[in-house]
């Protein structure tokens, strides 16, 4: 039976600490593996990330390097609601349709309709997401707007 007083470590799995400051005989005497002078030689030495001894520090001189990046962010694929005016009055326009029609390069991202430019048609359009004024634009022109959930993505 194993009692919790006989465990030990695997042999070779643990190691002794290096003793620093111990004589010249140990091979980490005299400077203690700290080299001769200088601040990162003395006691009490701490330094930020990316300190550069004073001069101007990388992160300064690259300015469009700081800042945050959303990775959560949600790309749409933009459709101005003048680009609806290529499809037949009275016909369904969906996401499959803008790609077949070339207003939309690919179907990964969400399609958001946006209110730039003029409708003069009825149509019923499907997209994820719609802004108001695009919304109004294709209800004035006697269309409907029908919001698709998008699809998950298979893993």
């Amino acid at each position: 039976m194993v009692r919790q007083n006989s465990i030990a470590p695997a042999p070779g799995s643990r190691r002794a600490a290096k003793r620093v400051g111990r004589g010249l005989g140990s091979g980490h005497g005299t400077y203690s593996g700290r080299g001769s002078k200088g601040q990162k030689s003395r006691a009490g030495y701490k330094m930020r990330p990316g300190f550069e001894g004073g001069q101007l520090p990388l992160i300064k001189r690259l300015p469009r390097k700081r800042g945050f990046t959303n990775i959560f962010r949600k790309e749409f694929s933009i459709v101005k609601v003048g680009a609806l005016n290529a499809f037949e009055a009275g016909s369904e326009v969906t996401p499959e349709t803008m790609l077949a029609a070339g207003i939309i390069k690919n179907l990964n991202s969400p399609v958001k309709v946006l209110g730039d430019g003029d409708i003069d048609r009825a149509l019923t359009v499907r997209a994820h997401r719609f802004s108001a004024p695009a919304r109004a634009k294709i209800e004035a022109a006697g269309g409907k707007v029908e919001e698709v959930a998008r699809a998950a993505k298979a893993k």
